[in-house]
């Protein structure tokens, strides 16, 4: 029998758009990551948001490293942004119920794109 993906054993697409828009709602509000979102379509960031997410979970949308670099690549995002972007999706899978041993694979699915994403 094939092992189910993070993906699938956690609600699939649905439970993932809800996780998305917990962890914006956060970010939205912090100091530090909330300018990056000043004069942004937040319902197309939600989107691509949502996609990457659910490949970070095994789910089937997928980004390559190139999109990855390219769509961050203007942005001045720091080592500080980036721990504090992973602590808030830590702290939003757990608050939806996911096993902190889960967040853990997440969290090191997430960490494995920070030279894609740090400027």
């Amino acid at each position: 029998m094939t092992e189910r993906t993070l993906y699938e054993k956690y609600g699939g697409f649905s439970k993932v758009s809800k996780i998305v828009l917990s962890f914006y709602t956060t970010l939205l509000d912090s100091d530090e990551i909330g300018p990056f979102f000043d004069d942004v379509d937040m319902s197309r960031i939600v989107d691509h948001q949502t996609k990457f997410i659910a490949t970070l979970l095994g789910g089937p949308a997928s980004y390559t490293d190139k999109q990855l670099r390219h769509l961050h690549s203007h942005l001045e995002i720091s080592h500080a942004h980036f721990d504090e972007l992973e602590t808030v999706l830590r702290r939003t899978l757990l608050e939806h119920g996911m096993a902190a041993d889960d967040v853990d694979v997440v969290a090191t699915e997430f960490g494995n794109r920070r030279p894609l994403i740090v400027g």
